[in-house]
């Protein structure tokens, strides 16, 4: 039973008994009833936002799911075949294939990425479990290279 039902049968035991309002017992039962009426509604109200961030949360969570995969790539065995993995991510159409993948690990907070050619030649990325600007500074290796 929802917690207004079982106020509302609270109010009508009280009519039923025919408290006297009038009265210091009555007067403090009646308030009662009363705050517990505005109490349920609150919790209800509550409970009902709750559900709606619960699921809010659960579709965030597939699409952020969903996001690593296409950022990070497969977690499984780098030997599994696409007739024994079920990750899903071991198919052939996987636009990282052909990007040679570098690791970088964050200073500030120890996170190992994996970075595309494309975002390293771009100079600087956030890091994403800690938002750190990370800078890639290629000056000497340039200057190895002229003096070879």
């Amino acid at each position: 039973m929802e917690l207004s039902k079982k106020v509302s049968y609270l109010k009508g035991l009280m009519d039923g008994l025919k408290i006297d309002e009038s009265t210091n017992e009555g007067k403090i039962l009646t308030a009662m009833a009363d705050i517990l009426d505005e109490m349920a509604a609150t919790i209800e109200d509550v409970a009902e936002e709750v559900d709606e961030t619960v699921e809010l949360v659960d579709v965030l969570n597939e699409d952020l799911n969903s996001l690593e995969d296409e950022v990070y790539g497969c977690d499984c065995d780098d030997d599994c075949d696409d007739d024994d993995c079920d990750c899903g991510c071991c198919d052939d159409d996987d636009d990282f294939d052909d990007e040679e993948l570098y690791e970088c690990v964050c200073p500030n907070c120890g996170d190992t990425i994996m970075l595309g050619e494309n975002i390293i030649a771009e100079g600087s990325v956030d890091c994403p479990n800690c938002g750190e600007n990370l800078e890639f500074d290629f000056s000497e290796l340039d200057e190895e290279d002229t003096e070879e």
